[in-house]
């Protein structure tokens, strides 16, 4: 007995579950089985040992270490010469954050208007100043604005000025040297960026006479702010934790700790004065001030409909 042709037609099969979801999960597992080793055990061993009282007695056996709880933290909140520098952290790496993203988007900007000789000469420079240790830059920068024998001073008819003797023209030491060290990653991450644009875009708005800066704003930057989201948010986590160059260029912070950060505080806490638990609360602080940083960048910007 055959089916008739006009019966019901048989019923669709059902659709194969996607596996695309998992996909990239697993690509990325390896990358995060490393990552969570490397970070997942210091961050929690440094959360411990914020709420216990360890110090050298601690460490050496002397003494039982014992749980404070938030003790560590309540004594650090009362301590005026931390909100002291971290309100001197906070602007010190907006200002670098600033002049590392003006200095490395307007050298892109140049990369993509010189000819070929000028953009690799420029960018083996750039190149050279991000690959030089932090260590090795700063001895330099110390000794290009030495009072004494420093080049800088001598061109500029400065005399026996001192740089790291002030507080503010210490900082704006540091902040050269940061800035670099840093604006090559900005320089070549945007730069990659505007080559990618297609030239129809800006050849349409040289056509409505649209000035540089007025593509700029209106045009190249809208496009690249995926790109200046993810060199914005390295910057501030970088310049957020400097501790090499104010440690090296201010002899560990400045005259009467004038030029503290939060790391060096950190440190100096830590090893010098042996008080670990209360070094340890100040990375804590630290670690949650970067999230919350970051968590609230991208919130603001999904709100604006961006995608990342």
């Amino acid at each position: 007995m055959t089916r008739d042709a006009t019966g019901p037609a048989p019923a669709p099969a059902p659709p194969r579950r996607s596996h695309g979801g998992r996909t990239p999960w697993l690509y990325l597992a390896p990358a995060l089985a490393v990552l969570g080793a490397l970070l997942v055990y210091p961050v929690y061993q440094l959360g411990l040992i914020s709420f216990l009282e360890y110090t050298q007695a601690q460490v050496s056996g002397g003494e039982p270490t014992s749980f404070q709880g938030l003790g560590n933290y309540r004594a650090l909140f009362r301590d005026p010469q931390f909100w002291q520098v971290l309100l001197a952290t906070v602007l010190f790496a907006a200002a670098c954050v600033v002049a590392t993203l003006a200095v490395g988007c307007a050298l892109a900007v140049l990369l993509t208007r010189v000819r070929a000789v000028p953009r690799l000469a420029l960018m083996l420079a750039a190149l050279g100043a991000w690959a030089t240790p932090a260590v090795t830059g700063s001895t330099v920068w110390v000794f290009l604005f030495d009072p004494d024998s420093g080049p800088v001073n001598r061109l500029f008819g400065l005399g026996d000025f001192s740089w790291t003797y002030g507080r503010y023209s210490a900082f704006a030491l540091v902040l050269f040297e940061v800035v670099w060290c840093s604006f090559p990653f900005v320089m070549v991450t945007v730069y990659a960026g505007v080559r990618a644009i297609p030239s129809e875009v800006l050849e349409a708005a040289a056509l409505d006479g649209a000035s540089t800066r007025r593509t700029w704003r209106s045009v190249t930057a809208p496009m690249l702010r995926p790109i200046l989201v993810v060199v914005t948010i390295q910057s501030v986590i970088w310049d957020f934790k400097v501790f090499t160059q104010i440690y090296v260029m201010t002899n560990g912070g400045g005259i009467a700790g004038q030029n503290l950060v939060l790391n060096v505080y950190a440190y100096q806490k830590a090893f010098a004065s042996s008080e670990y638990s209360l070094g340890s609360a100040i990375g804590v602080v630290m670690l949650l001030i970067l999230l919350a940083v970051t968590l609230v960048y991208l919130r603001l910007l999904r709100r604006q409909g961006e995608e990342l």
